[in-house]
């Protein structure tokens, strides 16, 4: 027994340290913890994989598409419509925004929640001229403190309720078994936010534009194509094969006319104008080796970038994103997508090496160009958010009503347990799908497929560790280490050490982790498991003190021009702040009960 204690604590050793170094994708890590204690004999065999049929994971993948259907639905653009009568008083709009996304978050997923109001709080900033970074971190940290307050308000919530029913200790929480503490909580952090918190953030140089961001006016060129030339009958795609400068083709005029879409295979005729992104280096190279002229000394801007069918949008990379870790040059941006990335911004400022070698990280801002109906998908496509080029969907109050009424049974027969979370919440998101709330083909676009593998892997991990005595044996150090403590004391340090483990590892595998130790800590001391459990869902979705903590901190990351640093600046006195009236609150709601 000793020596399985031995091998489960070091693997997931290993694993925290993959985690933190971040090198490997979090499922990754945990698909391979999983398989190397299955081998080992630690896991049965035939148990390795029953982690993804869990209720967990089959509830957490049933609350991201009914997110999705509030989304499609039309719900939150009403809310935004009735935060655009107060364009003239910009300190209430930040109290409505951060107010708005905290509340959604209670019921749908963090990310959508922060991925709906992020594009209406960068536009209420450029249009008040204040700097992004004053509303994005408390958006942010809005998003966090809202799933607190629900059962589905966020994977650790759902984790530890389902935990607390395959253990002693009960029973599953209900649903608004959450919110007197959660409530509680986020309302502290949400006036924190509004009275204190937003002056410690840094002010970014304020960004107006697009165009400001990314100076793209600096880099654009007009050529044209002489009488004569070897280039009339070549196509765009050649262009690229000519010289190994980075130059990028962003408009076409034809006899004074714009061409609307610029396919890698159109071909230039004599008389041609062409507008080209490039730096000095890279267009002496070119004009040198296509012999193609300079067309005079007017000056250019984004409007030249622009037809009635071509359109300039910023996107941010998201966690997860077909992005991450490639470049423009390597995924073919140009030739299989139809989009040239014109820019790429980093923590508020452009790069300035070649766009197309710029190797991805989540929250780089991209400048990209393309047709218009077809750049919203490709954006989805490759995991990006599109900051600014989003319309309203107002939908029909009818089918907005209905989304609504459906959301809601299954609130219901959840909360007065006449179905299980896991068949309630499922069944509702396959009436949404029958009705078509939700298209085919966004249902799998909705779940966030990293977690549902993290968490089917690390369910039969979080039980190994209960198996062997590892959490008893951890359990007992703590109770140990605190024997001279109060009661509150070891319940602020189990919350405590879920909170900085959240702000390193993701938030799931925390709760994943924590929970075993919580429960063996609160035998050991002969008291009510509930407190506990309540503590670690708490602690693991506080991720205040790093951007790769949560990926709503890291998605704020390049919109907001942040630094790693700039994130203790609000987030380590929120942080302190929490763990001062968590533990009182925890108490006062969910007794030790010795």
């Amino acid at each position: 027994m000793v020596t399985n204690q031995a091998v489960v604590f070091a693997t997931l050793a290993l694993a925290l340290g993959f985690f933190i170094w971040g090198r490997w994708r979090y499922d990754l890590v945990a698909v391979l913890a999983l398989l190397f204690l299955t081998v080992a004999g630690i896991v049965p065999g035939e148990e390795a994989f029953y982690g993804f049929g869990h209720p967990a994971v089959i509830t957490v993948a049933a609350v991201l598409i009914l997110s999705r259907a509030l989304m499609n639905s039309g719900l939150v653009d009403y809310i935004v419509r009735i935060m655009g009568r107060v364009n003239n008083h910009p300190n209430l709009q930040f109290v409505m925004l951060v107010t708005a996304v905290t509340i959604c978050s209670a019921f749908m997923n963090n990310i959508g929640a922060l991925a709906l109001f992020m594009p209406v709080a960068i536009r209420i900033a450029r249009k008040n001229k204040r700097s992004p970074s004053i509303l994005l971190m408390p958006l942010a940290f809005g998003s966090l403190l809202g799933g607190l307050m629900t059962q589905i308000g966020t994977p650790p919530n759902i984790i530890i309720s389902l935990y607390r029913e395959d253990t002693a200790a009960g029973g599953q929480f209900g649903m608004f078994d959450f919110t007197p503490v959660g409530a509680g909580v986020a309302l502290a952090g949400v006036l924190f936010i509004f009275l204190i918190g937003w002056r410690l953030l840094p002010v970014r140089k304020t960004r107006l534009s697009s165009e400001d961001l990314f100076e793209i006016d600096n880099y654009l060129t007009e050529v044209y194509v002489p009488d004569g030339s070897k280039f009339a009958g070549k196509r765009i795609l050649d262009l690229g094969h000519a010289t190994g400068g980075d130059v990028t083709v962003v408009g076409l005029v034809r006899n004074k006319t714009k061409l609307p879409f610029l396919s890698p295979y159109r071909v230039f005729e004599e008389g041609d104008h062409i507008i080209i992104k490039a730096n000095a280096e890279d267009l002496k190279e070119f004009l040198d080796v296509t012999g193609l002229m300079l067309a005079g000394s007017r000056k250019l801007n984004a409007e030249d970038l622009r037809s009635d069918d071509i359109s300039v949008a910023e996107a941010v990379v998201t966690t997860n994103s077909a992005l991450e870790g490639q470049t423009a040059r390597t995924l073919n941006l140009r030739s299989i997508y139809g989009i040239n990335l014109l820019g790429v911004s980093r923590e508020g400022a452009s790069l300035q090496s070649r766009p197309d070698r710029v190797r991805f990280r989540a929250g780089d801002v991209l400048l990209l160009q393309g047709r218009s109906e077809a750049l919203k998908e490709v954006m989805s496509t490759l995991g990006c958010l599109p900051l600014l080029e989003r319309g309203l969907n107002l939908g029909r109050p009818p089918r907005l009503l209905l989304c609504v009424f459906i959301f809601i049974s299954a609130l219901v027969l959840t909360t007065a347990g006449i179905l299980p979370i896991q068949v309630s919440f499922a069944a509702a998101a396959a009436v949404m799908i029958l009705l078509g709330f939700v298209a085919l083909r966004e249902i799998y676009e909705s779940i966030d497929w990293p977690v549902i593998v993290l968490l089917g892997a690390m369910i039969p991990v979080s039980k190994a560790l209960e198996t062997t005595g590892g959490a008893g044996a951890l359990g007992n150090a703590i109770n140990n280490l605190a024997g001279s403590f109060a009661s509150w004391a070891i319940l602020g340090l189990i919350l405590a050490l879920t909170m900085l483990l959240s702000n390193v590892v993701n938030n799931a595998a925390a709760a994943l982790l924590m929970a075993p130790v919580a429960l063996s800590v609160a035998a050991g001391m002969g008291a009510s498991a509930d407190p506990f459990l309540m503590g670690v869902a708490v602690g693991a979705s506080c991720a205040f003190l790093t951007p790769i903590g949560h990926q709503s901190n890291t998605l704020v990351m390049g919109p907001g021009g942040y630094h790693f640093g700039d994130y203790w600046r609000m987030g380590l006195p929120l942080t302190l702040l929490l763990l001062a009236i968590t533990v009182p609150l925890i108490m006062l709601v969910w007794p030790l009960g010795y």
